[in-house]
Order: structure tokens, then sequence, then C-alpha cells
């Protein structure tokens, strides 16, 4: 009975994102992680120029996004299992939002002065 019962798949749990991309059948690994890598770099690019106040220099800017592209892929392993693209969608957003209410109260800022 007790071996009846013990789990002999030894794949691990991934997310819904990542088994909707495909990523627990082994043929379709790759195509997923590719997926899984744009998708995470789209969401990481729009959370940091949500997220930063001012303009970097075009240099500075492209450094920033190659250390992203590049860190970008050990936070695709961590995707697999973790809601790493959820948690993404959430800030991006949140951050969203919050430039959205930063503009209306800028625009409605100076008629109330006057």
């Amino acid at each position: 009975m007790i071996l009846a019962s013990i789990n002999t798949n030894n794949a691990p749990n991934m997310t819904p994102i990542a088994e909707w991309l495909g990523a627990t059948n082994p043929e379709n690994f790759l195509v997923a992680f590719v997926a899984l890598y744009i998708i995470v770099n789209v969401l990481t690019i729009l959370v940091f120029n949500l997220g930063f106040a001012r303009k970097l220099p075009v240099l500075k800017t492209i450094v920033v996004y190659v250390m992203m592209l590049f860190g970008n892929i050990f936070l695709t392993f961590l995707a697999l299992t973790l809601p790493i693209i959820e948690s993404l969608a959430v800030a991006a957003i949140v951050l969203g939002l919050y430039k959205l209410q930063l503009r209306r109260h800028k625009q409605e800022s100076p008629d109330a002065s006057e």
C-alpha cells in the first residue's frame, strides 16, 4: 500500500506559465526557456523604466540593460519553479498605476493653485 502511494515522477513542480509554455516536456524545454527568458526581460525592463525616477545617460543605460540581460538568465531558471513572472507583472501594474496617479496629480496641481 505504501509503495503504491509513492510518487515516482521526479519532475519539479513548474509554475503555471512554465507548464503552459511546455517546460515540463523535455522536447519543448528549450523553446519554453527562451519564451520565459523573453518574458522576464520585457517585464524587468518595464519595471526598471517605471520604477527608476530619473533618466540615465545613454552609456549607463546600455550598461544597465546588458547587466539585466545577463542577470535575467538566472531569474529565468528561477522562473521555472518560482512565481517570478507573476511577481514582475504585479510590480509593473502597481508601478504603472502609481505613475498614472502621479501624472494625473501633476496635471491637476497647477489648476488648483490658480
